[in-house]
């Protein structure tokens, strides 16, 4: 996700050698709202943010400095940590000048660190109403709807930016997995277009997964050999045994003649694979022949078996000993 707004700011040689100054003038009471307001930018811009607050709250009193004061002392709070107490203060911007753009963001931002998801989409949704060409806004409105498992309305917002999605590879990447999340059939060409310039073996897995949900077997078989080639079996991301378990389940059921798919099955097996929700999904499939769902049924037996023995639990009105307490008759 893009940085919030103010990022990069730099400190301006004027202000610090100012400093001393205003700050005399401003304890002698002689010091104008600006005069306030510069002093906790300078105080801001070295990190001493209590300092920084200090001359910003007085600046805000005065309707000259008020909003720049308010937004400052809003990423003061958010620079620390205090992500409520932001939004609070971007929001009382916003009660003044509901179209300003740079508080809308920044109140977006504060709600994406408070876990409020809905509230940011919303601030995202009036961000792109006033600027509707911004490609970074949509993208960060984007992964808030992608993190929100709002798909279709993630496709449609990035589908407003195709002249950005040429250029832009991480937007590109969203919209391929956004229409992966909605069966969309245009995926397999949007992942194509993305891996035509990039290589990433977790993105190739999903690219085959997307081949292999619009039947381009072939294909998908291809991807997910040349992902399996470039892995270590201790490799953590895509795992060395997912992809085998892949392969295997793509053979089982599209060319369940082919014996390989059981070697494959029983490999996965071996090299960590236990994910027994997705062979009990693939057992239901109608598409196994009887050597697969043997297969199946021998890989969850072998997952049980290697699995730690569950811990036996105490007889029916009999609680445990308490930590670090002996046993009875111990």
């Amino acid at each position: 996700m893009k940085r919030p707004p103010w990022r990069g700011v730099t400190v301006t040689l004027c202000i610090l050698a100012a400093l001393l100054a205003l700050s005399a003038c401003a304890t002698r009471g002689a010091a104008s709202a600006e005069e306030y307001y510069s002093l906790g930018m300078a105080y801001f811009e070295m990190g001493k943010y209590p300092e920084a607050e200090k001359w910003l709250n007085r600046a805000r009193t005065i309707n000259k400095t008020r909003i720049a004061s308010e937004y400052n002392l809003g990423r003061i709070a958010f620079e620390t940590g205090r992500y409520t107490e932001a939004l609070e203060h971007f929001e009382r911007i916003l009660k003044r000048d509901p179209q300003n753009i740079t508080a809308l963001k920044a109140a977006a931002y504060s709600c994406i660190k408070t876990g409020a998801l809905d509230d940011a989409a919303l601030y995202y949704d009036r961000v792109l109403a006033l600027a509707p060409e911004s490609a970074d806004d949509g993208y960060n409105y984007a992964l808030v709807l992608y993190a929100m498992e709002r798909y279709d309305t993630l496709a449609e917002v990035l589908s407003r930016y195709s002249y950005a999605l040429e250029e832009n590879k991480d937007l590109l990447l969203l919209y391929a997995r956004s229409q992966k999340a909605t069966g969309k059939v245009e995926a397999v060409d949007t992942y194509a277009k993305w891996l035509a310039n990039n290589n990433d073996a977790k993105v190739r897995v999903e690219y085959g997964q997307v081949l292999e949900g619009q039947e381009q077997y072939a294909k998908a078989l291809t991807e997910y050999k040349t992902v399996l080639e470039s892995l270590q079996k201790e490799s953590a991301d895509p795992k060395w045994s997912d992809v085998q378990y892949a392969i295997a389940r793509l053979l089982l059921t599209a060319d369940p003649n082919n014996a390989d798919g059981v070697t494959r099955l029983k490999e996965a097996v071996d090299a960590g694979f236990a994910d027994t929700e997705a062979l009990n999904t693939l057992l239901a499939d109608s598409r196994l022949k009887p050597a697969g769902k043997t297969a199946v049924q021998e890989a969850l037996a072998a997952i049980a078996a290697a699995a730690p023995p569950a811990e036996e639990a105490p007889p029916a009105g009999e609680a445990p000993p308490p930590a670090g307490a002996a046993a009875p008759g111990q």
